[in-house]
Protein backbone atom coordinates (compact mmCIF):
# COMPACT_ATOMS: atom_id res chain seq x y z
CA UNK A 1 0.00 0.00 0.00
CA UNK A 2 2.07 3.14 -1.20
CA UNK A 3 -1.42 5.86 -2.05
CA UNK A 4 -4.69 6.19 -0.06
CA UNK A 5 -6.11 5.07 -3.43
CA UNK A 6 -4.54 1.61 -2.69
CA UNK A 7 -5.90 1.18 0.48
CA UNK A 8 -9.50 1.76 -0.70
CA UNK A 9 -9.43 0.17 -4.28
CA UNK A 10 -9.00 -3.97 -2.89
CA UNK A 11 -12.30 -3.98 -1.33
CA UNK A 12 -15.60 -5.41 -2.82
CA UNK A 13 -17.92 -2.55 -4.06
CA UNK A 14 -20.99 -3.63 -2.41
CA UNK A 15 -19.08 -3.52 1.44
CA UNK A 16 -20.39 -0.60 3.90
CA UNK A 17 -17.60 1.71 3.98
CA UNK A 18 -18.86 5.34 5.51
CA UNK A 19 -21.97 5.78 6.89
CA UNK A 20 -24.00 7.97 9.98
CA UNK A 21 -26.22 7.88 12.84
CA UNK A 22 -29.70 7.70 11.14
CA UNK A 23 -28.38 7.87 7.57
CA UNK A 24 -27.66 4.91 4.70
CA UNK A 25 -24.36 3.57 3.97
CA UNK A 26 -21.82 4.50 1.69
CA UNK A 27 -20.07 1.78 -0.29
CA UNK A 28 -16.97 1.00 -0.87
CA UNK A 29 -18.22 0.80 -4.66
CA UNK A 30 -19.91 4.47 -4.32
CA UNK A 31 -16.80 5.98 -2.47
CA UNK A 32 -14.75 4.91 -5.45
CA UNK A 33 -16.79 6.60 -8.45
CA UNK A 34 -16.86 9.36 -5.75
CA UNK A 35 -13.41 9.63 -5.88
CA UNK A 36 -13.26 9.86 -9.81
CA UNK A 37 -16.31 12.86 -10.22
CA UNK A 38 -14.04 14.81 -7.61
CA UNK A 39 -11.13 14.36 -9.61
CA UNK A 40 -13.29 15.66 -12.55
CA UNK A 41 -14.32 19.07 -10.58
CA UNK A 42 -11.20 19.29 -9.26
CA UNK A 43 -9.26 19.44 -12.29
CA UNK A 44 -11.77 21.35 -14.24
CA UNK A 45 -11.43 23.69 -11.52
CA UNK A 46 -7.92 24.23 -12.23
CA UNK A 47 -6.52 21.89 -9.43
CA UNK A 48 -3.66 19.36 -10.05
CA UNK A 49 -2.01 16.30 -8.33
CA UNK A 50 -0.03 18.79 -6.42
CA UNK A 51 -2.58 21.27 -5.31
CA UNK A 52 -3.38 22.40 -2.09
CA UNK A 53 -6.97 22.55 -1.38
CA UNK A 54 -8.21 23.51 2.12
CA UNK A 55 -11.21 21.55 3.14
CA UNK A 56 -13.74 23.43 5.84
CA UNK A 57 -16.69 21.31 6.83
CA UNK A 58 -18.44 20.36 9.81
CA UNK A 59 -17.84 16.72 11.22
CA UNK A 60 -19.40 13.95 9.90
CA UNK A 61 -19.77 11.89 6.53
CA UNK A 62 -19.27 14.15 4.33
CA UNK A 63 -16.44 15.31 5.96
CA UNK A 64 -14.46 12.17 5.94
CA UNK A 65 -15.49 11.07 2.17
CA UNK A 66 -14.01 14.40 0.93
CA UNK A 67 -10.46 13.74 2.83
CA UNK A 68 -10.35 10.57 1.14
CA UNK A 69 -11.40 11.44 -1.63
CA UNK A 70 -9.99 15.05 -2.71
CA UNK A 71 -6.23 13.44 -1.34
CA UNK A 72 -6.29 10.70 -4.14
CA UNK A 73 -6.47 13.51 -6.61
CA UNK A 74 -4.06 16.57 -4.83
CA UNK A 75 -3.45 17.32 -1.49
CA UNK A 76 -5.83 17.87 1.64
CA UNK A 77 -5.64 20.28 4.15
CA UNK A 78 -8.32 20.38 6.94
CA UNK A 79 -9.00 23.08 8.77
CA UNK A 80 -10.95 23.66 12.59
CA UNK A 81 -14.21 25.15 11.23
CA UNK A 82 -14.50 26.99 14.53
CA UNK A 83 -11.64 29.21 13.47
CA UNK A 84 -11.70 33.11 13.51
CA UNK A 85 -11.56 34.90 9.91
CA UNK A 86 -8.27 35.89 10.85
CA UNK A 87 -6.83 32.10 11.84
CA UNK A 88 -8.03 31.02 8.13
CA UNK A 89 -6.64 33.70 6.73
CA UNK A 90 -2.93 32.65 8.47
CA UNK A 91 -3.48 28.79 7.94
CA UNK A 92 -4.69 29.53 4.18
CA UNK A 93 -1.68 31.79 3.30
CA UNK A 94 0.89 29.75 5.56
CA UNK A 95 -0.65 26.29 3.58
CA UNK A 96 -0.23 28.32 0.03
CA UNK A 97 -3.90 26.51 -0.53
CA UNK A 98 -5.30 26.89 -4.40
CA UNK A 99 -8.66 26.33 -3.34
CA UNK A 100 -11.13 25.92 -0.92
CA UNK A 101 -14.07 23.12 -0.06
CA UNK A 102 -17.02 24.83 1.33
CA UNK A 103 -20.27 23.67 2.46
CA UNK A 104 -23.39 25.22 -0.69
CA UNK A 105 -24.60 27.90 1.16
CA UNK A 106 -21.65 28.66 3.90
CA UNK A 107 -21.26 32.85 4.31
CA UNK A 108 -18.73 32.45 7.34
CA UNK A 109 -15.26 33.40 8.20
CA UNK A 110 -13.41 30.65 6.17
CA UNK A 111 -14.96 32.38 2.86
CA UNK A 112 -14.34 35.47 4.09
CA UNK A 113 -10.38 34.73 4.48
CA UNK A 114 -10.47 32.44 1.24
CA UNK A 115 -12.05 35.30 -1.12
CA UNK A 116 -8.73 37.89 0.66
CA UNK A 117 -6.54 35.48 -1.30
CA UNK A 118 -8.78 34.80 -4.27
CA UNK A 119 -8.92 31.20 -3.64
CA UNK A 120 -10.97 28.70 -5.84
CA UNK A 121 -14.11 28.00 -4.21
CA UNK A 122 -15.49 24.91 -4.32
CA UNK A 123 -19.14 24.54 -2.91
CA UNK A 124 -19.81 20.71 -1.51
CA UNK A 125 -23.54 20.00 -1.48
CA UNK A 126 -24.50 16.79 0.53
CA UNK A 127 -26.77 14.07 -1.13
CA UNK A 128 -27.47 10.72 -0.08
CA UNK A 129 -26.57 7.94 1.09
CA UNK A 130 -23.89 9.22 3.56
CA UNK A 131 -20.93 10.58 2.66
CA UNK A 132 -22.02 11.29 -0.92
CA UNK A 133 -21.55 14.88 -2.48
CA UNK A 134 -21.94 17.15 -5.41
CA UNK A 135 -18.83 19.77 -6.41
CA UNK A 136 -19.70 22.78 -7.65
CA UNK A 137 -17.09 25.18 -8.86
CA UNK A 138 -16.09 27.71 -11.80
CA UNK A 139 -14.44 26.37 -14.40
CA UNK A 140 -10.78 27.16 -14.69
CA UNK A 141 -9.57 25.42 -17.35
CA UNK A 142 -8.04 21.74 -17.17
CA UNK A 143 -5.39 20.80 -14.86
CA UNK A 144 -3.17 17.59 -16.02
CA UNK A 145 -5.06 14.62 -14.91
CA UNK A 146 -2.39 12.98 -13.51
CA UNK A 147 -2.72 10.58 -10.30
CA UNK A 148 -0.76 11.64 -7.33
CA UNK A 149 2.17 9.42 -6.83
CA UNK A 150 3.74 7.88 -3.09
CA UNK A 151 5.80 10.34 -2.45
CA UNK A 152 3.17 13.49 -3.27
CA UNK A 153 1.82 15.24 -0.29
CA UNK A 154 -1.31 13.67 0.54
CA UNK A 155 -2.15 15.95 3.74
CA UNK A 156 -0.52 19.32 5.44
CA UNK A 157 -1.97 20.13 8.83
CA UNK A 158 -0.13 22.54 11.68
CA UNK A 159 1.20 21.70 15.06
CA UNK A 160 -0.88 22.76 17.71
CA UNK A 161 1.28 25.99 18.10
CA UNK A 162 1.21 26.14 21.95
CA UNK A 163 4.37 27.70 22.20
CA UNK A 164 5.69 28.74 18.83
CA UNK A 165 4.45 29.11 15.47
CA UNK A 166 2.51 26.71 14.34
CA UNK A 167 4.70 24.20 11.79
CA UNK A 168 3.50 22.78 8.90
CA UNK A 169 3.60 19.26 8.78
CA UNK A 170 3.24 17.52 5.55
CA UNK A 171 2.61 14.11 5.20
CA UNK A 172 2.81 12.06 1.67
CA UNK A 173 0.92 9.29 0.61
CA UNK A 174 3.36 6.49 1.33
CA UNK A 175 3.22 8.14 5.06
CA UNK A 176 -1.00 8.09 5.45
CA UNK A 177 -0.92 4.83 4.00
CA UNK A 178 1.84 3.15 6.25
CA UNK A 179 -0.03 4.32 9.14
CA UNK A 180 -3.41 3.53 7.72
CA UNK A 181 -1.57 -0.46 7.99
CA UNK A 182 -0.04 -0.15 10.85
CA UNK A 183 -3.39 0.69 13.01
CA UNK A 184 -5.32 -1.91 11.29
CA UNK A 185 -2.77 -4.38 12.37
CA UNK A 186 -1.90 -3.82 15.78
CA UNK A 187 -5.92 -3.26 16.22
CA UNK A 188 -6.42 -6.78 14.14
CA UNK A 189 -9.18 -4.95 12.03
CA UNK A 190 -12.04 -6.94 9.29
CA UNK A 191 -14.25 -6.68 7.51
CA UNK A 192 -16.15 -7.41 10.00
CA UNK A 193 -15.26 -4.29 11.98
CA UNK A 194 -17.32 -0.82 12.55
CA UNK A 195 -16.35 2.07 14.39
CA UNK A 196 -18.16 5.04 15.20
CA UNK A 197 -15.98 7.90 15.18
CA UNK A 198 -16.39 10.63 17.35
CA UNK A 199 -13.27 12.20 16.84
CA UNK A 200 -13.17 15.89 14.95
CA UNK A 201 -11.66 15.16 11.42
CA UNK A 202 -9.54 18.44 11.12
CA UNK A 203 -7.02 16.57 13.53
CA UNK A 204 -4.43 12.96 12.67
CA UNK A 205 -6.52 11.23 15.11
CA UNK A 206 -9.75 10.69 13.29
CA UNK A 207 -8.38 11.21 9.76
CA UNK A 208 -6.02 8.27 10.23
CA UNK A 209 -6.90 6.15 13.11
CA UNK A 210 -10.65 5.97 12.61
CA UNK A 211 -11.19 6.71 8.77
CA UNK A 212 -8.01 5.24 7.15
CA UNK A 213 -7.38 2.84 9.40
CA UNK A 214 -11.11 1.58 8.57
CA UNK A 215 -10.69 1.83 5.54
CA UNK A 216 -7.30 -0.19 5.08
CA UNK A 217 -9.17 -3.30 6.35
CA UNK A 218 -12.26 -2.96 4.32
CA UNK A 219 -14.66 -2.34 7.55
CA UNK A 220 -17.25 0.22 7.83
CA UNK A 221 -16.75 3.77 10.00
CA UNK A 222 -19.87 5.97 11.21
CA UNK A 223 -18.80 9.25 11.39
CA UNK A 224 -20.69 10.97 14.42
CA UNK A 225 -21.73 15.29 13.85
CA UNK A 226 -18.51 15.40 16.64
CA UNK A 227 -18.34 14.22 20.30
CA UNK A 228 -21.84 14.73 22.20
CA UNK A 229 -21.67 12.95 25.56
CA UNK A 230 -25.55 13.24 25.93
CA UNK A 231 -25.80 11.21 22.70
CA UNK A 232 -23.30 8.88 22.83
CA UNK A 233 -25.18 5.78 24.24
CA UNK A 234 -27.79 6.56 21.74
CA UNK A 235 -25.52 6.36 18.99
CA UNK A 236 -23.86 3.14 20.54
CA UNK A 237 -27.11 1.30 20.00
CA UNK A 238 -28.21 2.21 16.70
CA UNK A 239 -24.71 1.80 15.08
CA UNK A 240 -24.04 -1.43 17.44
CA UNK A 241 -20.11 -0.81 16.71
CA UNK A 242 -16.62 -2.96 17.17
CA UNK A 243 -14.65 0.17 18.57
CA UNK A 244 -14.60 3.73 19.18
CA UNK A 245 -11.20 5.33 19.32
CA UNK A 246 -10.97 9.20 21.72
CA UNK A 247 -9.17 11.14 23.67
CA UNK A 248 -9.37 10.85 27.79
CA UNK A 249 -11.73 13.58 28.53
CA UNK A 250 -14.29 11.96 26.18
CA UNK A 251 -13.52 8.55 27.81
CA UNK A 252 -14.42 10.29 30.87
CA UNK A 253 -17.16 12.02 29.67
CA UNK A 254 -18.78 8.66 28.63
CA UNK A 255 -18.35 6.93 31.86
CA UNK A 256 -19.85 9.79 34.11
CA UNK A 257 -22.99 8.91 32.03
CA UNK A 258 -22.54 4.92 32.19
CA UNK A 259 -24.39 3.99 34.82
CA UNK A 260 -27.43 5.57 33.71
CA UNK A 261 -26.74 3.32 30.25
CA UNK A 262 -25.84 0.08 31.80
CA UNK A 263 -28.47 -1.56 28.94
CA UNK A 264 -26.81 -0.59 26.61
CA UNK A 265 -23.46 -1.32 27.70
CA UNK A 266 -25.12 -4.37 28.70
CA UNK A 267 -25.87 -5.43 24.60
CA UNK A 268 -23.05 -3.31 23.04
CA UNK A 269 -20.76 -5.33 20.98
CA UNK A 270 -17.15 -3.56 21.51
CA UNK A 271 -14.57 -5.62 20.83
CA UNK A 272 -11.90 -3.10 22.16
CA UNK A 273 -12.03 0.76 23.35
CA UNK A 274 -9.12 2.71 21.62
CA UNK A 275 -7.78 5.66 23.48
CA UNK A 276 -4.64 8.38 22.08
CA UNK A 277 -3.38 12.26 21.70
CA UNK A 278 -2.80 12.71 25.57
CA UNK A 279 -2.61 9.67 28.03
CA UNK A 280 -4.84 8.30 29.77
CA UNK A 281 -4.80 7.89 33.52
CA UNK A 282 -4.32 4.04 34.44
CA UNK A 283 -7.60 4.07 36.99
CA UNK A 284 -9.66 5.60 33.82
CA UNK A 285 -8.08 2.59 31.64
CA UNK A 286 -9.52 -0.15 34.69
CA UNK A 287 -12.72 1.88 34.78
CA UNK A 288 -13.17 1.58 31.43
CA UNK A 289 -12.24 -1.68 30.72
CA UNK A 290 -14.83 -2.97 33.59
CA UNK A 291 -17.69 -0.98 32.64
CA UNK A 292 -17.60 -1.85 29.19
CA UNK A 293 -15.84 -5.42 29.43
CA UNK A 294 -13.62 -4.85 26.85
CA UNK A 295 -9.72 -3.94 26.91
CA UNK A 296 -9.30 -0.49 26.52
CA UNK A 297 -5.85 0.05 24.12
CA UNK A 298 -3.94 2.95 24.44
CA UNK A 299 -1.92 4.03 21.82
CA UNK A 300 0.48 6.55 21.24
CA UNK A 301 0.56 9.35 18.15
CA UNK A 302 1.48 12.29 16.99
CA UNK A 303 1.15 14.61 13.51
CA UNK A 304 4.62 14.24 12.03
CA UNK A 305 4.11 10.35 12.45
CA UNK A 306 0.97 10.67 10.34
CA UNK A 307 -0.36 9.29 14.01
CA UNK A 308 0.45 6.19 15.37
CA UNK A 309 3.89 4.91 17.31
CA UNK A 310 3.15 3.10 20.04
CA UNK A 311 -0.08 0.98 20.84
CA UNK A 312 -0.67 -1.23 23.96
CA UNK A 313 -1.36 -5.18 22.59
CA UNK A 314 -5.07 -5.59 21.63
CA UNK A 315 -5.21 -9.37 23.40
CA UNK A 316 -7.03 -8.61 26.31
CA UNK A 317 -4.92 -8.91 29.66
CA UNK A 318 -1.80 -7.52 27.60
CA UNK A 319 -2.82 -3.62 28.36
CA UNK A 320 -0.28 -1.64 30.37
CA UNK A 321 -2.48 0.75 33.05
CA UNK A 322 0.34 4.45 32.41
CA UNK A 323 2.12 2.85 29.44
CA UNK A 324 1.60 4.03 25.78
CA UNK A 325 2.86 0.52 24.44
CA UNK A 326 5.09 -1.17 22.70
CA UNK A 327 6.46 -0.19 19.08
CA UNK A 328 3.58 -0.03 16.51
CA UNK A 329 4.38 0.60 13.60
CA UNK A 330 7.77 2.91 13.34
CA UNK A 331 10.81 1.50 14.96
CA UNK A 332 10.75 3.54 18.11
CA UNK A 333 13.86 4.28 20.74
CA UNK A 334 15.29 6.35 23.06
CA UNK A 335 17.64 9.29 22.01
CA UNK A 336 19.88 11.76 24.70
CA UNK A 337 18.17 14.88 25.23
CA UNK A 338 20.64 17.05 23.74
CA UNK A 339 23.56 14.61 21.75
CA UNK A 340 22.48 13.13 18.56
CA UNK A 341 22.93 9.46 19.62
CA UNK A 342 20.44 7.13 21.05
CA UNK A 343 20.95 5.91 24.62
CA UNK A 344 19.00 2.96 27.24
CA UNK A 345 16.83 4.12 29.85
CA UNK A 346 14.86 7.24 30.12
CA UNK A 347 15.38 10.35 27.35
CA UNK A 348 13.71 11.58 24.49
CA UNK A 349 11.28 9.44 22.56
CA UNK A 350 12.68 9.42 18.73
CA UNK A 351 11.38 7.26 15.81
CA UNK A 352 12.07 5.99 12.52
CA UNK A 353 9.98 4.58 9.54
CA UNK A 354 7.65 4.79 6.47
CA UNK A 355 5.13 6.81 8.46
CA UNK A 356 7.46 9.71 9.41
CA UNK A 357 7.07 13.27 7.65
CA UNK A 358 10.22 14.03 5.51
CA UNK A 359 10.43 17.44 7.56
CA UNK A 360 8.41 20.59 8.52
CA UNK A 361 7.91 22.16 5.27
CA UNK A 362 9.97 26.00 5.05
CA UNK A 363 11.50 25.93 8.49
CA UNK A 364 15.22 24.32 8.63
CA UNK A 365 15.95 25.23 11.75
CA UNK A 366 13.03 23.40 13.60
CA UNK A 367 13.96 20.58 11.35
CA UNK A 368 17.80 20.64 12.32
CA UNK A 369 16.58 20.42 16.01
CA UNK A 370 13.95 17.77 15.49
CA UNK A 371 15.70 15.79 12.72
CA UNK A 372 19.15 13.28 13.61
CA UNK A 373 21.12 10.57 11.76
CA UNK A 374 22.13 7.73 13.87
CA UNK A 375 23.06 3.64 13.56
CA UNK A 376 22.51 4.46 9.52
CA UNK A 377 18.48 5.99 10.02
CA UNK A 378 17.15 9.59 10.43
CA UNK A 379 15.62 9.82 13.68
CA UNK A 380 12.31 12.41 14.37
CA UNK A 381 12.86 13.68 18.29
CA UNK A 382 8.82 13.70 19.63
CA UNK A 383 9.35 16.20 22.29
CA UNK A 384 8.31 12.80 24.96
CA UNK A 385 10.14 11.96 27.38
CA UNK A 386 10.56 8.28 28.33
CA UNK A 387 12.00 5.20 28.84
CA UNK A 388 10.68 1.21 28.11
CA UNK A 389 10.55 -1.34 30.89
CA UNK A 390 11.75 -5.00 30.91
CA UNK A 391 8.70 -5.83 28.77
CA UNK A 392 9.28 -3.42 26.19
CA UNK A 393 6.56 -1.23 26.68
CA UNK A 394 6.80 2.34 26.41
CA UNK A 395 6.05 5.05 29.57
CA UNK A 396 6.34 8.09 29.19
CA UNK A 397 6.96 10.95 32.37
CA UNK A 398 5.86 13.96 30.15
CA UNK A 399 6.23 16.20 27.32
CA UNK A 400 9.96 18.04 27.60
CA UNK A 401 8.39 21.49 27.35
CA UNK A 402 5.76 20.67 30.40
CA UNK A 403 7.98 18.92 33.25
CA UNK A 404 8.45 21.41 35.78
CA UNK A 405 11.27 22.82 37.25
CA UNK A 406 10.74 23.64 40.96
CA UNK A 407 14.07 25.25 41.91
CA UNK A 408 15.91 21.93 40.05
CA UNK A 409 14.04 19.36 41.09
CA UNK A 410 12.24 17.69 37.69
CA UNK A 411 8.65 16.85 38.28
CA UNK A 412 6.68 14.71 35.51
CA UNK A 413 3.20 16.30 35.68
CA UNK A 414 1.72 12.98 34.28
CA UNK A 415 2.69 11.15 37.27
CA UNK A 416 0.73 13.83 39.76
CA UNK A 417 -1.89 13.54 37.24
CA UNK A 418 -1.71 9.33 37.66
CA UNK A 419 -1.99 10.23 41.87
CA UNK A 420 -4.62 12.17 41.60
CA UNK A 421 -6.91 10.82 39.36
CA UNK A 422 -6.95 7.96 42.28
CA UNK A 423 -8.70 9.83 44.65
CA UNK A 424 -12.22 8.88 45.15
CA UNK A 425 -14.08 12.07 44.46
CA UNK A 426 -11.78 13.43 41.04
CA UNK A 427 -13.38 12.84 37.67
CA UNK A 428 -10.64 14.68 36.02
CA UNK A 429 -7.45 16.38 36.41
CA UNK A 430 -4.17 18.39 34.73
CA UNK A 431 -0.63 18.98 36.56
CA UNK A 432 0.99 21.94 35.54
CA UNK A 433 3.65 24.76 36.14
CA UNK A 434 2.80 28.19 37.48
CA UNK A 435 5.46 30.57 37.60
CA UNK A 436 7.05 31.17 41.20
CA UNK A 437 9.46 34.41 42.24
CA UNK A 438 12.40 32.19 43.85
CA UNK A 439 11.86 28.67 42.48
CA UNK A 440 11.28 29.48 38.87
CA UNK A 441 8.06 27.05 39.01
CA UNK A 442 6.03 25.36 40.95
CA UNK A 443 3.19 22.62 40.84
CA UNK A 444 -0.74 23.65 40.71
CA UNK A 445 -3.23 21.22 39.58
CA UNK A 446 -6.88 21.73 37.72
CA UNK A 447 -9.46 18.97 39.39
CA UNK A 448 -13.13 18.45 38.00
CA UNK A 449 -15.08 16.60 40.74
CA UNK A 450 -17.18 13.53 40.08
CA UNK A 451 -21.00 14.74 39.94
CA UNK A 452 -22.48 14.25 43.75
CA UNK A 453 -19.27 14.05 44.95
CA UNK A 454 -17.16 16.34 47.31
CA UNK A 455 -13.49 17.38 48.46
CA UNK A 456 -11.53 20.40 49.47
CA UNK A 457 -8.25 21.36 47.89
CA UNK A 458 -7.09 20.55 51.30
CA UNK A 459 -8.20 16.95 51.41
CA UNK A 460 -7.08 16.84 47.69
CA UNK A 461 -3.00 17.99 49.06
CA UNK A 462 -3.48 15.58 51.84
CA UNK A 463 -4.44 12.78 49.96
CA UNK A 464 -1.26 13.56 47.63
CA UNK A 465 1.06 13.97 50.20
CA UNK A 466 0.87 10.47 51.43
CA UNK A 467 1.50 9.17 47.84
CA UNK A 468 4.12 12.02 46.34
CA UNK A 469 7.71 13.08 47.82
CA UNK A 470 6.72 16.68 49.38
CA UNK A 471 8.51 18.94 45.95
CA UNK A 472 5.74 16.66 43.95
CA UNK A 473 2.72 17.56 45.70
CA UNK A 474 1.11 20.61 43.76
CA UNK A 475 0.92 24.05 46.48
CA UNK A 476 -1.79 24.81 44.77
CA UNK A 477 -5.06 22.96 43.49
CA UNK A 478 -8.23 24.61 41.45
CA UNK A 479 -11.73 22.80 41.83
CA UNK A 480 -13.62 23.95 38.55
CA UNK A 481 -16.64 22.89 36.65
CA UNK A 482 -14.55 22.70 33.49
CA UNK A 483 -10.71 22.31 32.54
CA UNK A 484 -9.70 24.51 29.55
CA UNK A 485 -9.47 22.44 26.31
CA UNK A 486 -7.86 22.68 23.00
CA UNK A 487 -9.28 22.28 19.74
CA UNK A 488 -9.66 18.64 19.62
CA UNK A 489 -10.76 17.47 23.37
CA UNK A 490 -6.95 17.42 24.86
CA UNK A 491 -6.49 19.13 27.85
CA UNK A 492 -3.54 21.50 27.24
CA UNK A 493 -0.66 22.04 30.15
CA UNK A 494 1.62 24.82 28.61
CA UNK A 495 -0.50 28.04 28.68
CA UNK A 496 -2.80 26.78 31.34
CA UNK A 497 -1.49 29.07 34.08
CA UNK A 498 -2.09 32.09 32.17
CA UNK A 499 -5.48 31.36 30.80
CA UNK A 500 -6.84 30.42 34.88
CA UNK A 501 -5.16 33.72 35.67
CA UNK A 502 -2.19 32.58 37.48
CA UNK A 503 0.40 33.84 34.86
Amino acid sequence: MHTIADLIQQHPDTANAIGAPGREWMTYGDLKSLAQTVRVSLRSAGVGAQDRVAIVLPNGPEMAAAFVTVAQSATTAPLNPAYKEDEFAFYLEDLKARAIILEAGYDGPARAAAERFNLTIIELTATEPAGTFNLSTETKGDAADTAPASDDVALILHTSGTTSRPKIVPLLQSNVAASAENIRASLALTPDDCCLNVMPLFHIHGLVAAVSASLAAGASISCAPGFDALKFFGWLEEIDPSWYTAVPTMHQAILARAPRNAEIIKNARLRFLRSSSSSLPGPVMTQLADTFGAPVVEAYGMTEAAHQMCCNPIEPGRQKPGAVGVPAGPEVRIAHEIENRLVEGIGEVSISGPNVTPGYEGNSEANEKNFFEAEGKRWFRTGDQGAFDEDGYLALTGRLKEIINRGGEKISPLEVDSILSDHAAIAQCVTFAVPHAKLGEEVAAAVVLKEGQEATDRDIRDFASERLAAFKVPRKILILDEIPKGATGKLQRIGLAEKLGLG
